[in-house]
């Protein structure tokens, strides 16, 4: 401590005053830890932003190979139909009775409503051949398509009865590449 003595009156002790250094932070202290703290973060923003999109893309990928083992799945058990043409026959509450063709049972309600991680997915048949009146899918392709391209993904993705999913880099359904 650095003390001081103060000149009292003749008749009293000299009085002595203590000045303390001061505890904690002072202001600009505080504030340029704050001003260190904003630059990490501005900096790790985009880092969990695509980190984000990385994941929706590795979910859709998981996703179109899901709903193709449904299908082939599907068409095996219900060889008259072929593949399923909406991801609705594909699912179903298997709390409201047996499956159906309508209603296999097979995908969870997440990915038959069409719409996960970011991605929108769809199933439109490609084929159909009439077999004693009943109309056979003979193929199917399955679309996910980002639902906002650059901000819940980049890649759209396509899969179809032949097996190897393809992408297409703009984000949309014309999907060329395999997927690596």
């Amino acid at each position: 401590m650095n003390c001081k003595k103060l000149n009292a009156s003749p008749r009293r002790e000299p009085k002595s005053k203590c000045f303390r250094q001061p505890n904690g932070f002072t202001l600009m202290e505080l504030l340029i830890v704050i001003a260190i703290i904003l630059i990490l973060m501005l900096m790790a923003i985009p880092t969990i932003g695509s980190l984000k999109k990385s994941a929706n893309r590795t979910s859709a990928i998981q996703s179109i190979r899901a709903i193709q083992q449904a299908e082939n799945m599907y068409s095996s058990t219900y060889p008259a139909n072929g593949y399923a043409c909406t991801l609705t026959a594909l699912g179903g509450d298997q709390g409201a009775g047996p499956a159906s063709s309508t209603s296999a049972q097979i995908l969870q309600g997440d990915l038959t409503s069409g719409y996960k991680s970011g991605y929108i997915f769809s199933i439109t048949c490609s084929s159909k051949v009439t077999v004693s009146g009943t109309d056979r899918a003979t193929g199917y392709t399955v679309t996910a398509i980002p639902q906002t391209v650059g901000k819940t993904g980049d890649i759209g993705f396509c899969g179809d009865d032949s097996g190897p999913i393809k992408q297409d880099p703009a984000g949309g359904s014309n999907c060329t590449q395999l997927v690596q």
